[in-house]
């Protein structure tokens, strides 16, 4: 599959936005990925500059085939956020009218932020499949975050959004977010992925934009609890 993926890290204020104050600040990643060989291609995450994300994708031959969302929260799929309108979704449909995939219990969260219709939304289960040409991507609900965040495994990559980072995860103060249920997520949903996996995170949070996962587990302070009250003690809020 490596001679055919197409696979594209793309940093929100640096390679798209670059003008956008709210981009350099977030530091949000988008990921393109695809078959080189049907030249289609999805966008995970799209937000701040869909017009650019596009650009680049045209660039390098693909076509967009379709959008898949991490979670609901504004800087990955647009909406308002700290008084300050986010380019997303809604956008991209205006431009590209391509499915949505997202997981199922993130409909509501995303319709709400967004106030794209739930038929522009494909919801998902967790294990289900979407492909970029004959690229499979499988979708892993992480819930924790948000109730319907997911992450994506394609060909040893693990698109993780806010679920994991290179060193933290992603908060649970905020609507929809239960510190219990992201504790299963990092320590039994992703016990599942392969120490050879590299990681690629929603944000850069860290010096590197991707890690393996054993590199991951051996230096992510989040990861060292060992079990759901010790972990709840420091972590939970």
């Amino acid at each position: 599959m490596d001679d055919r993926l197409y696979f594209r890290q793309l940093l929100a204020g640096r390679d798209i936005a670059r003008t956008d104050p709210i981009a350099r600040q977030m530091v949000n990643f988008v990921y393109l990925i695809g078959d080189r060989a049907t030249g289609e291609a999805v966008v995970i995450d799209p937000a701040y500059d869909i017009q650019g994300i596009l650009d680049v994708l045209a660039a390098d031959g693909m076509r967009l085939t379709g959008a898949l969302a991490t979670h609901y929260h504004p800087d990955h799929v647009g909406g308002s956020m700290m008084g300050h309108s986010i380019a997303g979704i809604e956008d991209l449909l205006a431009l590209e009218p391509v499915p949505i995939h997202v997981q199922a219990d993130e409909v509501p969260w995303i319709t709400r932020v967004t106030e794209v219709a739930d038929t522009d939304l494909v919801a998902h289960a967790s294990g289900d499949l979407v492909m970029a040409g004959q690229v499979p991507i499988e979708l892993i609900h992480t819930p924790g975050h948000t109730p319907g965040s997911q992450c994506f495994f394609v060909d040893g990559c693990l698109v993780s959004g806010d679920t994991l980072f290179l060193e933290g995860c992603g908060r649970t103060d905020l609507p929809g977010g239960d510190p219990a249920a992201l504790y299963d997520s990092l320590t039994h949903t992703l016990a599942k992925v392969p120490d050879d996996t590299v990681l690629f995170p929603g944000h850069l949070y860290s010096a590197e934009p991707s890690a393996t996962m054993a590199d991951t587990r051996r230096w992510n302070y989040v990861l060292t609890p060992r079990s759901e009250a010790e972990w709840l003690a420091m972590f939970g809020r």
